[in-house]
């Protein structure tokens, strides 16, 4: 247990034996103890440390009373540390904010002051830029511990140097802004770092800036973005995780060009990259080695299990997620643990386990410190001070502490290891690593492949052989990057022992190859596959079952992820906290402050897709109903809508009022909440507002929506959108006027366009535009109305796309043959026109199936005939779902193209004449002797 005392006196007392620093300073300045003494119960804020520099700023008139002061700081700071630490009245995170507070106000206040003294007008005055003319400040980036805020307490600093532009100073001994900044540089180094009577401040490592000690102290923001994108080394990336600019200068243009545009981009990439793993295996090795070298086993910084290797746990998360999740731009490292268990990318028990170890290692490394003020991250030697570590942490003996820290040691260890293990290969995979790749047939090389081939359970070997050898003689393989081809080398045979088992075999491997093809040129996503087999294995088995899924995948490689973050089912989406997640990405305070705009949009596109992606995995695995699915694609498309109308209408630089008068009304599957995966969005806009200029307003507005929606970026695309069920249709206005709208629904519309309402709903906006929209359609379509015409109307439409629609095949087309999914809808809606104005209830936007039902109940159609079309549309919907889904074409050749479902869906129809003969059964019910012109099937 730690050391707890109520009075100061005696908790200084009992603490000191654990600090030998702390003793001599004691013994050589005694009349530290009283102040010690009062002020022990409270923290050192970063307030305090201020305001004692301050006032004793009118004591400095020189270089050594600037020293003086700061070293007496430390002092002050370090003594209450040690003594709260030690007697368990400081946490981790005082000890470490109250280090990075010293070192962070002990910079700024010596750098305000060395900078006043080099910029006096008789000596070199101000730096300027030479394209600005601006006045220049020298930017210090602090690196490792202190840019992370979990600074030890003696800790040297890491530091970079950088400066905005080159140019020269304005005083009397101009010298170009290079050499100001680096002689600035010096002067602060000297003030944290020499050693004085007073001691120093902090050690300064300047051997993180670029080219390291060989090159300039202070560099321009040019040299650093030139290095960074012509030599930057996979180490600086993990190094500039923790970059932070700490100056006082902070908040400045100058601090966000150099973080977002030239730092961000080197560390962050825009895609998931992990070719990160291998890198940070390599750092690790030389890590190793040099430990081995220098028999650095009792180092729990550098050793096994070390705090390092935590370090690099959460590092490499970072590097792979952070171009994607802002959310995992921060520096802490207790900090990014916590946001992998929130993220799920390590489970609760690993993050529990290497939480207790960091908490244990970073404590321990103070109270080794705090014995001599030594930056010594090495257990003792000597058996005296073996037992005083033992009891400052909290332990009767040196052996129980050793025995504690070694199952924290060994449980980094472990999870460092599971995490950075290097995928194994199975014993057949050498074998087939060298199959089909010579340029020249080779008849001992095709037996070789046949055989391992048949051994693997192939049924047509040969076949099979003859594919792999046109994929690595295809001239898309060929031209790849060596890196490129190595990994594809490696990841074919994994490919074709996934496959083995998944009939259609060949079709599965087909699209496996074709998938191959579109990830190839990224050799992050080639190395998420090799680094994860497994996902490998999920992946074969999404595109055996379905060409659309794998064909999607291919379009957006991104969503492998989602494979290795959802082990098991995925669970029912949640919208309420979906919508929570999304404004959370989208208001993230790590936000890129540059082309936000564009961010913004990626970042939709990203949730969008993902969303998509977990809903067909799960149909995928036989868990959704398809009236479940397209409810929760709608669910998804609403909050897009929803989210968009915000995001367009905040974009906009002429806005009258705080929340617009507007709504989105939609149309067709996404208002009849039908939608499928690659459904477009019918789309009308509404508003009602008396303000002069608001059609011109909301009409930038519409615009503004389509453009969010439909625009292509790095991302892909949102969703397509069919914007002419407007009134007037292309030729009429984007947006209309409610008022408008009414009027042209009440004395304009065809009776295609009241069908059409039938389907229509409010999706996004505000809630009193949306009930005046719902108003007017229960108007029009309760109207009373001729049956006869009414059923004229409807049959001449039907007619028409038919004509539309040829089907010169035997096939059924499920969705435009007679007796298929629009006989259904037709039918459905003759009834809501017809009859809504006795029974208001058929108004309701409750979907096909339940109108239907409701028009049994209702005498409408007999109860009987209504339950057999029912199930009729639901096995439609089936097997027009599952065949786009598997990419089924039908005769006339109709392929999908870039994933995109075919026109058609055809079947050969002699399963399904029950169900088209109750359809057209219902059809005559309803039509009667009106329908004659379409004859018999």
């Amino acid at each position: 247990m730690p050391i707890t005392v109520h009075s100061s006196a005696a908790t200084l007392a009992a603490a000191l034996p654990f600090s030998r620093y702390a003793q001599r300073i004691l013994d050589s300045e005694p009349m530290r103890k009283i102040a010690l003494q009062e002020t022990l119960q409270l923290p050192f804020r970063r307030e305090e440390m201020q305001t004692f520099l301050n006032s004793q700023a009118g004591k400095i008139t020189h270089e050594e009373a600037l020293h003086e002061i700061l070293r007496d700081l430390r002092k002050q700071v370090m003594l209450r540390l040690a003594v709260r630490d030690i007697s368990g009245q400081a946490d981790l995170f005082e000890v470490m904010s109250s280090m990075t507070d010293l070192a962070e106000v002990t910079i700024n206040f010596a750098l305000q002051h060395h900078e006043i003294w080099l910029t006096q007008s008789d000596r070199f005055g101000f730096p300027r830029g030479e394209n600005s003319n601006a006045i220049q400040h020298l930017l210090v980036v602090a690196m490792g511990k202190l840019g992370g805020g979990e600074l030890n307490v003696s800790s040297d600093v890491d530091l970079i140097f950088v400066y905005p532009e080159d140019g020269e100073t304005d005083g009397a001994k101009s010298i170009s802004n290079h050499e100001f900044f680096a002689r600035l540089g010096r002067k602060l180094i000297a003030s944290l770092n020499d050693l004085t009577i007073d001691g120093y401040v902090f050690r300064v490592d300047m051997r993180l800036r670029p080219h390291g000690e060989n090159s300039p102290l202070a560099i321009s923001f040019s040299m650093l973005e030139e290095y960074f994108i012509k030599q930057g080394r996979e180490w600086e990336r993990h190094a500039w995780i923790k970059g932070r600019v700490i100056t006082n200068h902070a908040g400045t243009d100058a601090e966000s060009v150099l973080m977002e545009r030239i730092v961000r981009p080197f560390v962050f990439r825009k895609y998931l990259d992990f070719s990160a793993y291998e890198s940070m295996r390599n750092l690790h090795a030389q890590l190793r080695k040099e430990v081995e070298r220098r028999e650095m086993h009792d180092n729990i910084k550098l050793g096994p299990g070390g705090i390092r290797e935590i370090e690099f746990i959460t590092q490499v998360f970072q590097l792979i997620r952070g171009g994607r999740d802002v959310d995992l731009c921060i520096r802490p490292t207790l900090g990014v643990l916590q946001r992998l268990q929130k993220k799920q990318q390590l489970p609760a028990e690993v993050i529990t386990q290497l939480t207790d170890a960091y908490h244990f290692l970073r404590k321990l490394e103070h109270r080794l410190q705090y014995l001599d003020d030594q930056q010594t991250q090495t257990l003792p030697l000597s058996a005296d001070d073996q037992n005083l570590i033992a009891t400052a942490m909290g332990f009767p003996n040196y052996a129980a502490f050793m025995e504690q820290l070694d199952i924290h040691r060994n449980d980094v260890t472990r999870h460092f290891e599971l995490i950075f293990a290097t995928p194994r290969k199975s014993s057949a995979h050498d074998t087939l690593a060298n199959l089909w790749q010579a340029e020249t047939q080779d008849v001992s090389q095709t037996e070789a492949a046949t055989m391992q081939l048949s051994t693997l359970g192939f049924s047509n070997p040969v076949k099979i052989s003859e594919r792999l050898r046109l994929f690595y003689q295809g001239s898309f393989y060929q031209q790849l990057p060596k890196t490129n081809r190595e990994q594809i080398n490696t990841l074919i045979p994994l490919l074709i022992e996934a496959v083995a088992g998944l009939p259609p075999v060949e079709a599965t491997l087909e699209r496996m190859l074709q998938l191959m093809e579109k990830i190839s040129p990224q050799t992050s996503y080639l190395a998420l596959l090799l680094e994860h087999p497994h996902t490998l294995h999920r992946v074969a088995e999404l595109a055996s079952i379905s060409q659309w899924a794998s064909d999607y995948l291919g379009r957006h490689p991104i969503l492998l992820d989602e494979l290795l973050r959802q082990k098991s089912p995925h669970p029912v989406p949640d919208w309420n906290a979906l919508h929570d997640e999304l404004v959370y990405q989208l208001n993230h305070v790590n936000n890129p402050k540059d082309d936000v705009i564009e961010w913004q949009m990626d970042v939709l596109r990203h949730f969008q897709h993902a969303q998509v992606f977990r809903l067909l995995v799960t149909d995928l695995e036989g868990s959704l109903l398809l009236e479940t699915l397209s409810d929760h694609l709608t669910a998804l498309a609403d909050l897009m809508l929803d989210t968009v109308l915000n995001l367009a209408w905040s974009g906009l630089k002429r806005r009258h009022r705080e929340e617009p008068a507007f709504a989105i009304i939609g149309y067709g599957k996404l208002g009849g909440k039908e939608l499928g995966y690659a459904s477009d969005l019918d789309l009308i806009f509404l508003y009602e507002d008396d303000h002069p200029d608001a059609a011109e307003i909301y009409t930038k507005l519409g615009q503004g929506i389509n453009a969010w929606l439909t625009r292509h970026t790095s991302a892909g695309l949102l969703y397509e959108t069919d914007l002419r069920l407007r009134p007037n249709g292309v030729s009429g206005l984007l947006v209309s006027s409610i008022e408008a709208f009414a009027q042209y629904q009440r004395e304009q519309a065809w009776v295609w366009e009241h069908q059409a309402l039938t389907r229509a709903r409010f999706v996004a906006g505000d809630q009193q535009v949306g009930a005046a929209f719902e108003h007017t359609r229960k108007e029009i379509l309760c109207k009373l109305r001729n049956l006869d015409e009414l059923k004229q109307e409807i049959l001449k439409m039907r007619e028409k796309m038919l004509d539309v629609h040829p089907n010169p095949t035997t096939l059924f087309d499920i969705k435009h043959d007679r007796g298929g999914i629009i006989d259904v809808e037709f039918i459905v809606q003759y009834l809501v026109l017809g009859y809504s104005s006795r029974y208001p209830q058929l108004t309701g936007n409750i979907g096909n199936i339940a109108l239907l039902k409701l028009a049994g109940e209702l005498g409408l159609i007999s109860q009987d005939a209504a339950d057999k079309v029912r199930s009729a549309y639901r096995e439609f919907r089936r097997i027009q779902h599952r065949l786009r889904l598997n990419g089924d074409v039908d005769m006339t050749g109709n392929a999908p193209i870039d994933g995109q479902t075919q026109k058609f869906t055809r079947v050969d129809g002699g399963h399904l004449k029950d169900d088209r003969m109750a359809v057209l059964a219902l059809w005559e019910e309803v039509f009667g002797n009106q329908q004659n012109e379409f004859g018999s099937l």
